[in-house]
């Protein structure tokens, strides 16, 4: 065996796990929401300030790695012993291709990860119990720990579940969320405990 295929092998594994730590935070908020551990969304958003480290080693090791499978192949090894002529699966270009497929996927996951939530329920026609006005209110909190388009859908699902919300508006860029309520129905510290619930922590409530 050449030195390339024993050395890829390790080269795409951590390929793969750079671009998994790179889009961690993520691709945690779905995951959670899927398995209804909504608390635990939050749990790798302190990955985000490395994920430009993480692309670019993500890429340099894949780089590499393509370096090594498309370098000309010497026609023996050291010892003047034939070169297989054919490499297993898991050494050929089309499994490195797979491999670089997938890591690809992984990066690009903060760019189209919120459409793959569920859609979030329709808010209800509100109408207000025993003939009772509707107490509507709007607040907007500051949230920490957001960090792209999944986690505000995130918020944004879990805070629409909630009766009498007229309508919610999230924006992980600047960090905010704006509801509007009917606080007969849910008080403000029920709205506040579905946000804090998904694992993002409200900083301010303006």
């Amino acid at each position: 065996m050449n030195a390339p295929t024993s050395t890829s092998k390790p080269l795409l594994g951590a390929g793969l796990l750079t671009a998994l730590a790179a889009s961690l935070c993520c691709i945690t908020p779905l995951l959670a929401l899927v398995g209804g551990l909504g608390a635990s969304a939050a749990a790798f958003s302190w990955l985000e300030p490395f994920r430009p480290y993480l692309m670019a080693l993500t890429v340099g090791v894949l780089g590499f790695a393509w370096y090594q499978k498309l370098k000309p192949a010497p026609a023996n090894d050291g010892c003047g012993c034939a070169v297989d002529a054919k490499p297993a699966f898991t050494q050929s270009r089309l499994f490195l291709g797979m491999v670089t497929g997938l890591a690809v996927l992984l990066l690009a996951f903060p760019y189209y990860g919120a459409r793959l939530y569920p859609a979030s329920p329709a808010a209800a026609p509100v109408q207000a119990a025993n003939g009772a006005t509707p107490v509507w209110q709007t607040a907007t909190y500051r949230i920490g720990g957001m960090t792209c388009e999944a986690c505000a859908q995130h918020v944004e699902h879990a805070v629409q579940l909630l009766p009498g919300v007229q309508a919610i508006t999230v924006s992980y860029a600047q960090g905010t969320a704006q509801v509007r309520f009917d606080a007969q129905k849910s008080p403000a510290a029920q709205v506040e405990k579905a946000i804090n619930g998904t694992g993002y922590q409200i900083i301010t409530r303006n």
